[in-house]
């Protein structure tokens, strides 16, 4: 039954000697006293514990038998959420917030205690009036996953569904998309979109809207005053600088990566500054002049999903290599050691990828810096077998445009052309 989920023997007994079901307000002193929500357990867990989500959003776990006494402050926390009607500003710029899923789209899940992509488009704009003293919003749900979940195929959906509004009178567009994978969508949006005439926003949150530390609601207020007061063009991540709420940062779409699993100002751009900060309502712009170096907007949707990313190691199997040719790959992206290198073990198969006219890249392990394979003499070897230094192209971000470049180019020479052009500042100063 709903109102027991997770519940079975010891810890149902529990719960039914002491009127309690999941949704019920309780205070329970057992070490110490808590105060929070009476939690569904996940189907798998023991009958010895229930579970409390506290005030402060996490959840706590607590031993039947160190349970002293229960107090029920008040029955069925949950709750139906009603739709409320938003009162539009007709003098305020109009933008797009499309949702995808992810964190920022999430709620409490009361099968599992844990969050799910769950809440529209609507309901992200709804629970964050102050959205609606900077712009009217219009809403959209493209699909609601987890950004995990989300396929190159997905980046082609956004693509295409952004190009169909290249004529709209919307002031920019506000993407709501999971943490985990945005980065590769920033990146695919920003070479298939390039010349994109109004700024693109991807926003997530590390932190759902049901926790009191929630990231969703300022990331969202300042990706708006972002794209009203930014007077540019390009795709941005949008999300906090750090722990403080004072502070968010605006990354270019090409130059950014999340850099911790959980705190607040995960992402960060590599090589340089954030191209925009936001301090409270002051933009501070840190690109230069004419940054963008595709001005006409001339959209590139293909994509070719046969690339690999290689990621080197002492005692790297070669024969992954072989295996990739033999499957139909037709790019490979290595993330080298150091200024770009590979162990001589790959050789032979770096020999027979080139014989296959396959395009070979590579990029780094360093997290910042450039690639330079003229240094070493393994560098210059790997220069002689065909393969492409790239540079200080993030390793991500270099399969991204791999696969772009694929998608939209004839051979492997075409595609190193694309893949050496610096399109949408991947290539950073």
């Amino acid at each position: 039954m709903s109102e027991y989920r997770g519940y079975e023997k010891n810890s149902l007994a529990f719960l039914k000697d002491n009127k309690l079901k999941v949704g019920d307000s309780v205070k329970i002193t057992s070490d110490l006293t808590y105060s929070g929500i009476l939690m569904p357990r996940y189907e798998s867990s023991d009958d010895e514990h229930i579970v409390l989500k506290l005030k402060n959003g996490y959840n706590i776990g607590l031993e039947l038998n160190k349970i002293k006494k229960v107090e029920i402050i008040s029955k069925n926390h949950t709750k139906i959420e009603t739709e409320s009607k938003i009162k539009k500003d007709s003098s305020l710029p109009k933008i797009l917030l499309l949702s995808t899923g992810g964190t920022i789209a999430s709620k409490i899940d009361y099968r599992t205690g844990g969050v799910t992509p769950a809440l529209t488009a609507e309901d992200l704009n709804a629970s964050v009036p102050e959205l609606n003293e900077i712009v009217n919003v219009d809403t959209e749900v493209l699909f609601s996953e987890y950004s995990e979940n989300l396929m190159p195929e997905h980046w082609k959906k956004i693509a295409e569904r952004l190009d169909g509004l290249v004529n709209s009178d919307y002031h920019g567009i506000i993407i709501a998309h999971g943490t985990d994978t945005m980065q590769y969508t920033a990146a695919f949006l920003s070479f298939a979109l390039a010349g994109y005439p109004i700024p693109i926003a991807l926003v997530g949150s590390q932190r759902s809207s049901d926790r009191p530390s929630s990231d969703a609601a300022l990331n969202l207020i300042q990706a708006a005053r972002f794209i009203v007061n930014c007077n540019t063009k390009g795709v941005f991540v949008v999300m906090h600088h750090n722990e403080s709420d004072d502070l968010i940062a605006c990354h270019l779409g090409t130059r950014v990566r999340k850099n911790h699993t959980s705190t607040r100002g995960a992402f960060e751009t590599i090589g340089g500054d954030p191209a925009f900060l936001i301090i409270n309502k002051k933009i501070e712009n840190n690109l230069k002049d004419n940054f963008f170096k595709i001005n006409d907007y001339k959209p590139r949707i293909k994509l070719d999903t046969h690339v690999a990313l290689v990621k080197y190691y002492p005692g790297f199997d070669a024969g992954i290599i072989d295996n990739l040719l033999s499957s139909g790959y037709k790019a490979l992206i290595f993330e080298g050691t150091g200024l770009g290198h590979i162990g001589k073990s790959m050789y032979d198969s770096v020999k027979k990828a080139r014989e296959k006219k396959l395009f070979m890249g590579m990029t780094s392990q360093c997290i910042d810096g450039r690639v330079n394979m003229n240094v070493y003499e393994s560098g210059r070897d790997l220069l002689e077998f065909g393969i492409t230094p790239l540079s200080n192209l993030i390793p991500e971000t270099a399969l991204v445009k791999a696969m772009w470049a694929l998608g939209n180019s004839e051979n492997s020479d075409e595609m190193k052309n694309l893949m050496l052009e610096n399109i949408a500042s991947e290539f950073s100063d």
